[in-house]
């Protein structure tokens, strides 16, 4: 059986109050431009919630954008995923997010970015990105 690798996550923002579908709208319209799934593309528009502009206020306090995919050993191409993410992040408002990668062979590893002054505003470039990993497993003594 072939290597599979599992991400997941979720990008959060403030949620918009009456009148303020802005950020709504861009943060819409960033994962809407990106690539269809059949095209293979390490994100797609498929792997995410895209919130609706009519349903912008039934969060409490946070907008919450949650994705998810497997793939044959993306771990192996990281980097490029890593930098097709940080792509749409830099496209979008957002406050944090954060990336699970679960793999059969290296465990789990959690990615955090971080808007350096409390939001991330498209195009600001203020973010920061922090990794933590873990293996869960038991050893055969």
């Amino acid at each position: 059986m072939d290597q599979e690798s599992i991400v997941y996550g979720c990008i959060k923002d403030l949620a918009p109050v009456s009148g303020e579908s802005e950020r709504i709208r861009v943060n819409r319209d960033a994962m809407l431009s990106l690539p269809r799934a059949d095209e293979w593309p390490f994100l797609s528009q498929e792997m995410f919630a895209i919130p609706s502009v009519e349903s912008a206020f039934y969060n409490y306090q946070t907008e919450v954008m949650h994705f998810g995919a497997s793939y044959k050993a993306v771990e192996y191409e990281w980097d490029q995923w890593i930098a097709q993410f940080e792509s749409l992040l830099s496209k979008m408002y957002w406050v944090s997010a954060t990336v699970h990668l679960e793999t059969e062979l290296s465990g789990t590893h959690t990615f955090t970015w971080e808007a350096e002054s409390g939001y991330h505003k498209p195009g600001s470039g203020d973010m920061r990105v922090r990794c933590e990993w873990s293996h869960e497993g038991s050893l055969s003594i």
